[in-house]
């Protein structure tokens, strides 16, 4: 049971590592490479920018983890029409480079839970 736990706690801190890199290439323009919301664009935006290592604290200490989801990939709270913030579950459909839709599917949703596990990591 001992390596069971072990093995995921890896696996998990390779998706946060995954999810880091990923972070900084798409989110870290807005919200900053620390998560904190002061990225270089905000600067020029006309709407704030969450401060993404207080969402634990602002949801009685527990990590909204499939809220987070959601808002990466566009089925909840911010829209891709009309919204600050892009939808990224098109785009990284469009990066995978698998020969079938169910790859496809896979990678996206791969790259948004790293991405969310990356988040969850940098709570205060």
């Amino acid at each position: 049971m001992t390596s069971t736990l072990l093995a995921g706690s890896l696996a998990v801190a390779q998706d946060a590592d995954v999810g880091k890199s990923t972070y900084e290439q798409y989110c870290a323009t807005c919200h900053g490479m620390s998560g904190a919301g002061d990225g270089p664009l905000t600067e020029i935006m006309t709407t704030s920018v969450p401060d993404l290592t207080t969402l634990a604290a602002s949801n009685d200490g527990a990590f909204p983890m499939l809220d987070v989801i959601h808002i990466i990939d566009g089925r909840t709270g911010l829209r891709a029409h009309g919204g600050p913030m892009p939808v990224y579950g098109a785009l990284f459909d469009e990066e995978s480079h698998s020969n079938s839709a169910y790859g496809d599917v896979l990678y996206t949703r791969g790259k948004m839970l790293s991405v969310a596990y990356y988040l969850e990591s940098i709570q205060k």
